[in-house]
């Protein structure tokens, strides 16, 4: 069986919106990100477990907005006591099998459930503020958030601030939706399809 990305007939690769006259290294790039290890882990209640345990070197934050990374793995406050984990290493998942037992954890494989869109360049927060509630001016890297865009649930992941780079993580179903919203709040900026 083929794996079909959720953007496969709506992300075509060129310039669009107020793109000419501009600097095209200046303007916003967007990108579907494919091929991701996408982990919920729920721990159950009144269960205590060994906060030395690491998955790819980092451990589980149980921070509001906190987000623990290294070049390869992210994992991403996602409530209490529940974190996403999002990863290029696909074969993390046996990791997190046997570290997390299943009478303490609940854990999903999302990775071909979630449309993941990816945006750097300036004005990203400028965008976010079209379409989500939360006071994204007080948001910096390594935060996420789960909020809307455009009335579509989504979780935002804050990679970098200098290139501004962030991931909007949504469900498949509503990958298309997300997608048309997020390129229709970027037209008076330009942006890039890469």
């Amino acid at each position: 069986m083929i794996s079909v990305s959720a953007l496969n007939n709506v992300h075509n690769k060129g310039f669009y919106g107020n793109h000419e006259n501009q600097n095209k290294e200046e303007l916003i790039k967007i990108c579907e990100v494919k091929n991701l290890l996408i982990v919920q882990i729920v721990q159950y209640k009144n269960i205590s477990f060994n906060t030395e345990i690491k998955i790819d070197g980092l451990s589980l934050k149980d921070e509001v907005l906190t987000v623990n990374s290294n070049d390869d793995t992210r994992i991403l406050w996602n409530g209490p006591k529940n974190w996403l984990l999002i990863s290029t290493k696909k074969d993390l998942i046996k990791d997190i099998k046997q570290s997390f037992k299943e009478e303490n954890f609940a854990i999903t494989d999302l990775s071909h459930s979630k449309a993941v869109i990816e945006l750097q360049g300036k004005n990203l927060k400028e965008i976010l503020k079209k379409g989500c509630p939360i006071n994204v001016n007080e948001i910096k890297k390594n935060n996420s958030f789960n909020s809307i865009f455009h009335n579509i649930s989504v979780t935002v992941d804050i990679i970098d601030d200098n290139p501004e780079k962030i991931r909007i993580l949504t469900l498949r179903s509503f990958g298309e939706s997300l997608y048309h919203s997020i390129t229709d709040s970027c037209l008076e900026y330009g942006f890039e399809n890469t």
